[in-house]
């Protein structure tokens, strides 16, 4: 379906990096969007296109407007916290930026790799060239 005019582009297609970082910080609804996806692709530019810091800093702008915005409110059977919930929007962008640091830029996670090693490799070459030796 075509964009109506004067609306912002909007991708959720989560094959995008957009669509990813959408998808992370739960920027889905289409009907009322959190960021454009020029303020999405902002993120990814200042985290040098790291999907995941692109989202931390999505869930931190929510978290700061959330706190800011919401306050603590009780009405007769209804109570809000917006500092509760920046808190754990900013817990969730913790751990994005921990499962960022795990990664290298390609996305892949790092690992291991187990390497025959013999510490005497060299005492071992030493001695042979002593037993051939003048």
């Amino acid at each position: 379906m075509p964009i109506p005019a004067g609306v912002p582009p909007f991708t959720t297609d989560p094959t995008t990096v957009i669509g990813q970082v959408r998808l992370l910080c739960t920027d889905l609804d289409d009907a009322a969007p959190l960021f454009t996806d020029g303020q999405i692709a902002a993120f990814l530019s200042l985290e040098q296109s790291n999907v995941r810091l692109a989202a931390a800093q999505a869930l931190d702008t929510i978290a700061t407007s959330e706190a800011l915005v919401s306050k603590v409110i009780r009405t007769q059977d209804l109570q809000t916290d917006g500092a509760k919930l920046a808190a754990e929007l900013r817990a969730r962008a913790q751990g994005l930026r921990d499962q960022a640091a795990d990664r290298d830029t390609a996305g892949n996670l790092f690992g291991l790799d187990v390497v025959d090693y013999n510490p005497n490799t060299w005492l071992q070459a030493e001695f042979a060239d002593s037993v051939d030796g003048p």
